[in-house]
């Protein structure tokens, strides 16, 4: 079996997890099938909503609370599958020259991230719309699109010794802004649900840093250790955009609180000094004497809480939400657990754990279904992208959408051909629907996705 994403967990017959854009559904994909679960109401019951066998896949992204799912298997790591959950229907597959590393979707793109390429589809007919061609080596198919219709940008590594983070507009196709984030080459990337920060973490993994997306001026710098170099795996703004979350190849999750107030405090004072003004002037006089080293340790922001889990070296994704009206810490781990935390609301109170679901049990609440022969809905199947093999009639255009490193040279005009596929329905009908979540659930749906 093929090691994908540098990750060991594939090899070893791990789950695959992952939460959508506003952390209403989580995604459990194994070597039997995939699960979509509801988090309404974790604190107390997961929600199977979904489940189906498939190959083993090793990607799988869902589109907010809609029906549309992309996935990718291990079987044809090189397609991405579309699909329209709700009527078991595969709605159009699409073949690239190399292995998919990631796949992205917001309401108005999808991203497929290969080693070298990024290819930006539209997603309401799946044309491809741009391809950034030439990109910095990125073996782990490290980038991030925010979930931000209005702030569509989509970001990815502009260094492979460097820590510079390329900021696109994936709405007006044209290069954002390039942000030196770090001196070691990048680790992980985050969007605030807003889009109008980014969250930044090195291969060194000792501090974080948030930036403006629009002109890449630093906003907040977090120390997320001293003592050791780790691996940041899992980055995520909380969907209030009040605190960041980390996690790593240690035990250590950690909580970070964006006190954006005291930045706008100072902004209000207008010249006049408080004592806190005053405490802040004999701080930067004390440290104008120390080592630079020294003076960011004493400017950097602590975590505000942590959790320690079990053991260490599980890759965790993590996420902050709210849940029936109550912040938590959801921690959704590859060996198969999901871990619901209370947000503590003084500085360095302990996290509570307040319940654990094992995402390996089958319950009643799902749908287990096995679709021999899926059929399309409205969009072309086998379209071929950037150099693979079967480009189908006229697929000159399939793989001529262009443009540099930093997203130039293309106008948008050169699309992955696609026609109508054998479900008979038009794009604007069942595959719109799905995109825009209004889908209604239809006989085969064990409840409202």
């Amino acid at each position: 079996m093929m090691s994908l994403l540098g990750r060991p967990d594939v090899d070893a017959g791990e789950v695959f997890v992952n939460f959508n854009q506003n952390i209403t559904s989580l995604a459990v994909a194994t070597s039997g099938g995939y699960s979509l679960y509801s988090l309404g109401s974790v604190d107390s019951t997961l929600d199977k909503i979904y489940h189906t066998k498939s190959d083993e896949l090793f990607l799988i992204e869902r589109l907010f609370e809609s029906s549309l799912v992309a996935i990718v298997s291990q079987r044809a790591p090189r397609k991405l599958k579309v699909c329209h959950f709700k009527k078991q229907s595969e709605i159009c597959n699409y073949s690239y020259a190399n292995t998919i590393l990631a796949v992205k979707l917001n309401r108005e793109r999808l991203i497929v991230c290969l080693e070298e390429s990024l290819y930006i589809h539209n997603i309401q007919d799946m044309k491809v719309v741009h391809t950034i061609r030439d990109t910095p080596c990125n073996p782990q198919g490290l980038c991030a699109l925010s979930s931000s219709s209005e702030h569509c940008y989509l970001a990815y590594p502009g260094s492979v010794t460097a820590g510079e983070v390329q900021i696109f507009d994936a709405i007006n196709l044209h290069a954002k802004t390039m942000i030196p984030a770090h001196d070691t080459p990048l680790a992980a990337l985050a969007f605030s649900p807003s889009g109008t920060e980014i969250a930044t973490a090195s291969e060194r993994g000792t501090v974080i840093r948030v930036f403006s997306s629009q002109d890449g001026s630093r906003l907040f710098e977090l120390r997320r250790g001293l003592k050791r170099c780790v691996s940041i795996v899992s980055l995520s703004f909380s969907t209030c955009a009040e605190y960041l979350v980390s996690s790593s190849n240690t035990e250590t999750v950690h909580i970070f609180r964006l006190d954006r107030s005291a930045t706008e405090t100072a902004e209000g004072h207008g010249g006049k000094q408080s004592s806190d003004d005053w405490m802040g002037f004999l701080s930067k006089t004390v440290t104008s004497y120390l080592p630079t080293q020294v003076t960011d340790v004493f400017s950097q922001g602590r975590a505000f809480a942590s959790v320690t889990l079990p053991e260490a070296g599980v890759r965790r994704m993590c996420a902050i939400t709210t849940i029936q009206k109550q912040l938590r810490l959801l921690i959704a781990s590859q060996d198969g657990y999901l871990y619901v935390y209370s947000i503590p609301t003084v500085e360095g109170a302990e996290s509570q754990l307040i319940k654990r679901h094992d995402l390996r049990l089958e319950d009643h609440y799902a749908m287990d279904i096995k679709v021999d022969s899926p059929q399309t809905l409205g969009l072309n199947s086998g379209v071929s992208i950037g150099g693979a093999a079967g480009v189908p009639p006229g697929g000159a255009g399939a793989g001529a959408a262009t443009g540099g490193a930093t997203g130039g040279g293309s106008d948008g005009k050169a699309a992955a051909p696609l026609s109508g596929g054998g479900g008979g329905d038009k794009p604007g009908g069942s595959y719109a629907s799905a995109v825009k979540g209004d889908e209604p659930a239809g006989p085969s749906s064990a409840s409202s996705a």
